[in-house]
């Protein structure tokens, strides 16, 4: 049953979730940014050692790739913090729209009508 406390804890947990995506998203940005960057230190180690220049290219090419993601996990982070501040900002309306509801809904012992029923048309 889907109710004032339920929905809260689901924003709640929407909120936390898309920070916890933000944060990883962030460490694995770091993460291919080091990596890309050790391929390429790869890759010039292979040229002063007469590495064949296909093998060179190969990691040239993997270091490019890894920046891409790099720069993809970033954006993607940019995505997950606007969906936790959109989740935050959901969560703050529902409970200042429905928490008074909720309150006297606790405190009364006869049925309340639900939400929008007593609304004038």
């Amino acid at each position: 049953m889907l109710n004032f406390v339920t929905l809260t804890a689901r924003f709640m947990a929407l909120a936390t979730a898309a920070m916890w995506l933000k944060e990883n998203l962030h460490l694995l940005k770091d993460r291919m940014h080091r990596d890309a960057e050790q391929a390429r230190r790869i890759s010039e180690m292979c040229g002063q050692a007469g590495v064949d220049p296909y093998f060179q290219g190969l990691a040239i090419e993997a270091s490019q790739a890894l920046d891409r993601v790099a720069e993809a996990s970033g954006e993607l982070a940019g995505a997950a913090d606007g969906m936790e501040a959109n989740a935050r900002a959901v969560g703050d309306a529902h409970e200042t729209e429905y928490r008074g509801i909720y309150e006297v809904r606790q405190a009364s012992p006869y049925a309340q009508p639900k939400p929008g029923f007593n609304t004038v048309r």
